[in-house]
């Protein structure tokens, strides 16, 4: 039925015999505009930032990381590492081991995590985009074994990487039943030089010392045995089609996590927060919908002559009904469109030219807001107008029949 949406669209574009109709039509279209850019702006802001920091985290967590189901540690002699070397797409399969530390240096102490890591980590490029000192990314040179702090932690405990002479002690728990009365009987401790520092997210700043795997396995008396297994894989690699051949050569005694699934909360978190937002912008949009419920009333009113005149050629209360739903829809559809599309162009333009900066005077991790365009948000908002749109329509004309207003 084409007829129902030609005349409405006749009546969107024709002049109203009261021009405050007019002029409600298009404040409820400038509303509906209004909402559907600032939800394409806001949601794609924060898929900016959780792509920023999406990327800050990644560079130090591993594509997949492999942990035992019970138990704390793997026992790495009767692990299929071999296998796991073969599947194609993997570059680096890495023992690690991680433990509760405490880090003295300068006379400053701190409480974090100490990370044991093959010699191969110094091999993954991404860790040396997230390194500060002449040093770039090293564990060892073959003769001396150094610690990679946080920049967290290098601050916490005043060492400077430049400094040849920065040096950090590193307390472990000993393994049994140590005594408590002094750190000598209760810990077991060693010197690492420090030469370089990390730079990522706050959290693994504050708290995480990347050392040698072999160094921190003889301090905490583990023989063969890691906390985790690291995979890396090539780029753009389908990390769920690797992942399946993970499990499959593994088992059901170990779980395999990617990186979403590795930092959980902080991806939950940002979900969470922009949803949120998403819901609270809806109800604007509601409200915005309101004008259509006025324009939608006073259109039906004024076209009482005309839907007479059609009553008179043989067209039901249906087809009348029909044609004032589409002219709610298309005051709804119009708006929609016209703040979508301006959205769209105000994110491609921040995108690519970052013209909205941070400020000045600030050590910002990116110079402009970040925001990120996806088809899906684009969709979602549009298909939330329809619906919005055409229950607003829907409920208004149906009150207005229901009434019997004569039309």
């Amino acid at each position: 039925m084409r007829l129902p949406l030609f005349i409405a669209n006749r009546y969107l574009l024709a002049k109203k015999s009261h021009n405050l109709i007019n002029i409600i039509t298009w404040i409820s279209i400038l509303g509906i505009s209004v909402g559907s850019f600032a939800l394409i702006v806001v949601l794609s802001a924060f898929n900016g930032l959780e792509k920023v920091i999406s990327s800050m985290n990644n560079r130090l967590t591993p594509d997949l990381q492999i942990a035992a189901v019970k138990g704390k540690t793997i026992d790495l002699t009767a692990f299929p590492l071999g296998q796991l070397k073969e599947i194609q797409g993997v570059d680096y399969v890495i023992p690690t081991i991680t433990e509760d530390a405490l880090f003295r240096a300068n006379d400053k102490q701190h409480i974090g995590q100490v990370k044991g890591v093959g010699v191969e980590y110094q091999n993954i490029g991404r860790m040396n985009e997230i390194m500060h000192g002449g040093n770039g990314f090293q564990l060892s040179d073959g003769e001396y074994n150094f610690a990679v702090p946080g920049a967290g932690v290098a601050w916490y405990l005043g060492i400077n990487a430049y400094n040849p002479y920065a040096m950090v002690r590193v307390y472990v728990p000993k393994r049994g039943n140590a005594s408590l009365m002094s750190l000598e009987n209760s810990f077991n401790s060693d010197v690492l030089t420090v030469r370089s520092v990390f730079s990522t997210e706050q959290e693994q700043d504050e708290k995480l010392v990347l050392v040698p795997f072999d160094w921190l396995s003889e301090l905490l008396e583990y023989e063969n045995k890691a906390s985790n297994v690291e995979l890396f894989t090539a780029p753009n690699m389908d990390i769920n089609k690797v992942k399946k051949e993970v499990n499959a050569i593994i088992g059901e005694n170990f779980i395999v996590k990617n990186q979403q699934e590795q930092q959980e909360t902080l991806y939950r978190i940002m979900r969470s927060e922009k949803w949120a937002v998403y819901v609270i912008l809806t109800f604007i949009l509601i409200l915005a919908t309101f004008n259509v419920v006025g324009s939608l009333s006073m259109l039906m009113i004024d076209k009482r002559k005309d839907t007479e005149i059609l009553k008179s050629m043989g067209a039901d209360n249906r087809l009348i009904q029909k044609i004032f739903l589409n002219e709610g829809l298309l005051i709804s559809v119009v708006g929609g469109i016209i703040g979508l599309l301006l959205g769209i162009i105000l994110v491609l333009l921040q995108q690519q030219f970052g013209f909205v900066k941070f400020g000045t005077g600030g050590n910002y991790v990116v110079d402009a807001y970040p925001v990120l365009l996806k088809l899906k948000d684009v969709l979602l908002i549009f298909a939330t107008i329809l619906a919005v749109g055409c229950t607003s329509a829907f409920l208004t004309v149906r009150h207005a029949m229901r009434k019997e207003v004569k039309i």
